[in-house]
């Protein structure tokens, strides 16, 4: 199973706003430099996260995003289902009515689990988990480089 660059992107563009949050609004530009990401793509994705209410805009010359709360009360679960939707690995397990022997499956059971294996790592995992993980390895970074 893979996260697709729609997860992955969108991921990466909240830990950019998390990373800077409290800073005021950022420009898409800015996070799609930062982040390796075509900025047109990356507006597409971000336009989601609003509608979702993870994120905010403002229009203007100090126009651009902000995380609609705090990154301790966003988790990666949420942006997760907005840019990929489901994580069960086949589509029974999401809707077993689409596969009747489901009951009578061993292989069904080992995927219920992988999809609630996946989906209890994301529900525990906040932005500002994400946060302090990247702080870290910056820091470990910039102590090898010393």
């Amino acid at each position: 199973m893979r996260i697709s660059t729609k997860g992955r992107y969108g991921t990466m563009a909240m830990l950019d706003l998390a990373l800077h949050y409290g800073n005021g609004p950022i420009l898409v530009k800015d996070i799609a430099r930062r982040q390796h990401i075509s900025g047109r793509y990356l507006e597409h994705l971000l336009i989601s996260l609003k509608v979702a209410g993870m994120v905010k805009s403002s229009r203007g010359t100090h126009g651009g995003f902000t995380l609609a709360k705090p990154p301790s009360q966003i988790r990666l679960s949420e942006i997760i289902q907005v840019t990929e939707g489901s994580m069960a690995p086949t589509e029974c397990v999401d809707d077993p009515e689409t596969y009747p022997q489901a009951a009578l499956c061993a292989i069904y059971d080992v995927w219920v689990e992988v999809k609630t294996a996946i989906n209890s790592i994301l529900e525990s995992t906040t932005l500002q988990d994400l946060l302090e993980r990247q702080r870290q390895k910056w820091s470990i970074q910039r102590s090898a480089v010393s």
